[in-house]
């Protein structure tokens, strides 16, 4: 309502000025203030009055002020316009508003509240003509749908929605199945795949895939991110050819035994050759085209709400729900508790704690993945960490057993490792000494320097726990956030600890390659050497506990020098409300929307 925002800019011009309290004013003054003239002015006052948001005492003469008393307490006046504007599809503006008019803690909490119950299932029957709509939260902001250019878990969900791979994994990461690809074949040294497409698959925009539009999502992975996640799969691509257009072959510099691991993930999705070449950086971006195969097709994206529609002409079954609206909000707008409060009010939250009161309404699912939290140690940087026993002693001031209490999560435990199950027993058992340790630090060698603690924003928390509870034991720390883009980079070479974590999930093997690829930069040679050396067994080795042995032997010599300093566990829940019909995870535990359905 434009009248409303008039009032904001009253109450802006005077900030002095309290709920319910008169202010001395002339009509000449107030128009000044909102630039408009004498005669709008008279109309907005009358208007405002009758809405009972003021009250409006006029003095006539010269020399006499009247007097303005602002009826609408100021909390609510910013909640009635952030639910406007929520409403009119500007979720971002609605908590820019609350955040730039410093609402404070109870507002943005009442408008969270609002705003959940504009979530969840809704069904429209116009004639016979039902229209079933999921309308989602999706917490943090979505920077791009360009499958090479995706860096956070809700652009990753919403990619698996709209886009398709050349195939899929079962959820616990043994077996390739076929998807865009309906079978495939390889020579005896497993450096040549050769994969044959499903005819009649079509993009969204109307054209069939071929196996040119594979080459070329492939080809483009390696130029537009030869520094993105799993680049070493890509760049081990020596040559494509595509002998028809069902039909490519892949040749790969050496034998690779997770590269059909690779092909499942999102990153690897197909996208279509003549939208990208057209439209060049700007596909997947804010002002580009999103085109794939997926189930859903990107129906619109306006002020953080992105609409996704079924995809009629999708190669397997037709979505069930006609569309999805997600509402993407900032990072810091949702709940501490994890959505809790508000979940009563839509059907399916991802990695939430259910208290007693929600149990008997909510059924929960406790996903195959989890995630690990750790840190690394920058062992190329000069300072006091090149000491074994310094990073020893550091080790074990991040006392565990504190830090599990700090977290104090029902989904959170100890970790000793990628692999096994952490063992919390075992971080609790030994009592929390910060003087001790403090001594063994002073005995070891450290001087007092400052040490650099490098993260991403999502993870501040985190480092802020570790801060404190290294500053108890003495060591001084500073901590440094980098945008996720910029993690991986030359940036990070500054820190003295690396703060990070990896999804277990069924690309786990994907996962740790990486994972110890990026380590092996600020590694010492000689370590650097031993990993090199065991990541190269592992991608030649064809037996799934064979590599599992491997990977728990790169363990073995991380963690013993304190290299590698593994933290806790989280494990990830989805919960949904028994009229949620369908559910399925996908990569990341995300609920696979093409197969929801509502009673």
């Amino acid at each position: 309502m434009k009248i409303r925002r008039h009032l904001l800019q009253l109450r802006e011009a005077y900030p002095h000025a309290e709920d319910s309290s008169s202010i001395e004013v002339t009509t000449a003054e107030l128009a000044d203030k909102l630039g408009c003239t004498h005669r709008n002015m008279v109309l907005l006052l009358k208007r405002m009055t009758e809405e009972g948001w003021i009250s409006w005492t006029s003095k006539r003469g010269r020399g006499n002020r009247s007097l303005l008393t602002f009826q609408l307490p100021l909390e609510k006046l910013l909640q009635e316009e952030a639910e406007e504007l929520a409403m009119r599809g500007d979720l971002q503006a609605a908590f820019e508003l609350l955040h730039t008019k410093s609402a404070g803690s109870a507002a943005l909490a009442r408008f969270q509240q609002w705003l959940s119950g504009q979530f969840g299932f809704r069904s429209i029957v116009e004639g016979q003509r039902r229209t079933d709509t999921l309308r989602f939260p999706l917490p943090g902001i979505i920077g791009s749908l360009d499958p090479a250019r995706i860096h956070y878990a809700g652009e990753s969900h919403l990619v698996s929605q709209l886009f398709d791979g050349l195939v899929r994994t079962d959820t616990r990461g043994g077996n390739a199945l076929p998807h865009l690809a309906h079978a495939w074949e390889t020579n005896s040294d497993r450096t040549e795949w050769t994969f044959y497409l499903r005819k009649g698959v079509m993009f969204h925009h109307g054209r069939e895939m071929t196996s040119a539009d594979v080459r070329f999502t492939l080809q483009r992975l390696q130029q537009l991110a030869p520094g993105g996640l799993y680049n070493w799969v890509y760049h081990g691509i020596q040559d494509m050819l595509t002998p028809d257009s069902t039909t490519i072959r892949i040749r790969l510099a050496q034998r690779n035994e997770t590269f059909l691991s690779f092909l499942s993930t999102n990153r690897a999705s197909i996208i279509p050759e003549d939208i990208c070449q057209s439209e060049g950086d700007a596909f997947g971006q804010a002002h580009g085209s999103v085109i794939g195969t997926g189930p859903f097709r990107l129906g619109s994206r306006e002020q953080g709400i992105w609409m996704l529609e079924a995809f009629p002409s999708y190669f397997q079954e037709r979505a069930f729900l006609d569309r999805v609206e997600v509402w993407t909000m900032p990072a810091g707008n949702t709940d501490k508790d994890g959505g809790q409060g508000v979940l009563q009010q839509f059907q399916v939250m991802h990695n939430v704690k259910l208290e007693n009161t929600s149990n008997g309404h909510f059924q929960q699912v406790r996903q195959s993945g989890t995630t690990c939290k750790f840190i690394t140690v920058n062992e190329l940087k000069e300072g006091p960490l090149r000491n074994a026993a310094i990073r020893a002693a550091l080790d074990r001031g991040i006392h565990r057993g504190e830090l599990l209490r700090l977290l104090s999560g029902d989904v959170i435990e100890g970790a000793s490792s990628f692999w096994s199950s952490g063992e919390q027993g075992s971080c609790t058992v030994s009592q929390y000494d910060s003087a001790a340790t403090r001594q063994e630090l002073e005995e070891a060698g450290y001087q007092g320097e400052t040490l650099v603690l490098t993260t991403i924003p999502q993870y501040e928390r985190d480092a802020a726990m570790i801060k404190t509870l290294l500053e108890q034991a003495g060591v001084t720390v500073s901590v440094n956030l980098l945008p996720a883009e910029q993690f991986k980079g030359a940036e990070r070479m500054s820190a003295d600890l690396l703060l990070f974590a990896v999804m277990l999930d069924e690309h786990r093997e994907l996962r740790l390659i990486d994972l110890y690829k990026s380590m092996m930069q600020h590694a010492e040679p000689g370590t650097r050497a031993l990993v090199a050396e065991a990541l190269e067994r592992i991608l030649a080795e064809p037996d799934a506990a064979g590599r599992t042995r491997l990977f728990i032997g790169i363990e073995g010599l991380l963690a013993p020098r304190h290299s590698l300093l593994f933290l806790y566990r989280k494990h990830l829940k989805t919960a949904f409300h028994p009229s949620v019909q369908g559910i399925s995870l996908e990569s990341l535990g995300w609920v696979r929307f093409r197969d929801l359905w509502f009673r």
